[in-house]
């Protein structure tokens, strides 16, 4: 019993020269805290290392996080649920808005009429598509095309890009690699990154000047109402 308690006072005074704090040497030899007191209160304070006082702080900082995650989340709901089940105007209204923003424009020292939309958010894809529809732009006038940089997962992206828009991968057109530069440090990176969907519609340039022509006049008719 002796010997024990001898062998005990010993490892809880490693443990204490080793940095351990008195509870963890409780927890560690499961004995009461005044007899880890009694043995080691003539050795100095271990001092924490900075991966113990970085672990404190964000420990500290846990409930707060994990309240305005919640209080993110809890917004993002309420915004969702206030917009409802959208009508054709507005799907149409959003889908000029969309396209003007992240469509392809002509330019007048390049004349190009001709839908093109291109992006990296499957919910923006969605959503186009959804115009598309509404517009009454047949399926077999669009053609699907990703751009990826080349030491991504190309396979992977395209099936991932089919699945979304519904369509086989073999009529995907030829993707386009980005040269990847050794110089620049990506972020688009891992099992998420899928690179952006080219959607192109054939025989569009009737329906280029028509989104065209209706953002002018989204742009008018709020002008109008200032």
């Amino acid at each position: 019993m002796v010997q024990a308690k001898t062998d005990m006072r010993a490892r809880a005074r490693e443990l204490r020269l080793a940095g351990r704090t008195y509870d963890e040497i409780v927890a560690d030899l499961g004995v009461a805290k005044s007899s880890v007191s009694l043995w080691v209160r003539d050795l100095p304070k271990p001092q924490k290392t900075h991966q113990q006082m970085h672990e404190m702080r964000e420990a500290r900082w846990v409930p707060h996080r994990r309240a305005q995650a919640i209080k993110r989340i809890e917004t993002k709901l309420e915004a969702a649920y206030a917009i409802g089940r959208m009508t054709d105007r507005e799907l149409f209204l959003v889908g000029v808005g969309l396209y003007w923003s992240e469509g392809a424009k002509s330019k007048p020292h390049r004349l190009s009429e001709r839908a093109t939309f291109i992006n990296s958010d499957p919910g923006m894809i969605r959503v186009y598509l959804a115009w598309l529809a509404l517009l009454g732009v047949e399926p077999e006038r669009i053609q699907y095309r990703v751009m990826i940089h080349e030491n991504a997962d190309i396979t992977r992206s395209e099936k991932f890009w089919a699945d979304l828009v519904g369509v086989d991968t073999a009529t995907l057109k030829k993707t386009t690699l980005k040269k990847h530069n050794p110089k620049t440090v990506r972020k688009n990176v891992g099992e998420d990154y899928h690179g952006c969907l080219v959607i192109d519609v054939l025989k569009s340039a009737d329906l280029y000047r028509r989104i065209e022509g209706w953002w002018y006049g989204i742009v008018v008719g709020v002008e109008a109402a200032i």
